[in-house]
């Protein structure tokens, strides 16, 4: 599978558990279907640092929508630097957030020399820095380092649909020749949101997932509880 930029969504038939499924339980098994999109390194900034990186009152530049509606790909890119390495060309997301935010795989830490949380997006204490930089200059992030939380965003009727609601946990099954099920999906209800489940190339690979893969919900105990703040 090839790495890309923005969204890409890998979708393959996903087959029924149940030999009667197909029968008795077709509609059901459609409607608990989830598309699901994974997503390269990527950074969000701040407007301190998209200014630091790209020079004073620079705006970032859309290129490609993203499947949540109001997020999209820009046209800049940043370098980030580890102790034991460096990463080319890492994609920034829009819009602006008020803390940088950035995204990698397991993988691209062994290339960093960087140990990142699994953290669902903006959960940052206790998190890493690294450099990053950019044409016109430099941050030193002290934190914002993370490996995403696998996650489900849905509007309120796909949570309903689906019976789940905010912050709750669920696996997720997908098929295939590398068929696997994902504990420990967390799901994100609200009324902006698409559904799209969202996992890292790392995730992505170990299911050999192609693009129009879906996914399953399967509703019941996880391994990983709430943060108690949640």
């Amino acid at each position: 599978m090839a790495a890309f930029e923005g969204k890409l969504s890998f979708e393959s038939k996903v087959s029924c558990a149940d030999p009667e499924c197909e029968e008795e339980g077709a509609m059901a098994k459609d409607e608990l279907k989830i598309p699901i999109s994974a997503s390269v390194r990527h950074v969000h900034l701040s407007r301190e640092h998209v200014e630091a990186l790209y020079g004073a009152g620079h705006k970032l530049t859309v290129k490609a929508d993203l499947s949540q509606p109001g997020q999209f790909a820009c046209e800049e890119t940043v370098m980030l630097l580890g102790p034991k390495g460096k990463v080319e060309r890492v994609r920034v997301l829009g819009p602006e957030r008020d803390e940088t935010q950035v995204e990698i795989s397991r993988t691209d830490e062994f290339l960093l020399g960087i140990d990142a949380p699994i953290r669902p997006s903006g959960k940052l204490d206790g998190t890493p820095g690294l450099k990053l930089q950019g044409p016109k200059g430099e941050v030193a992030l002290s934190r914002g380092v993370i490996q995403a939380q696998r996650h489900i965003h849905m509007s309120p009727a796909d949570g309903d649909r689906f019976g789940v609601k905010d912050k709750d946990w669920v696996m997720v099954r997908v098929g295939g020749e590398r068929g696997i099920i994902f504990d420990d999906v967390l799901v994100r209800v609200h009324k902006d949101y698409r559904l799209d489940m969202h996992l890292d190339t790392d995730e992505a690979n170990a299911a050999d997932l192609h693009p129009g893969s879906m996914g399953v919900l399967i509703k019941g105990p996880t391994q990983v509880k709430p943060e108690p703040e949640d």
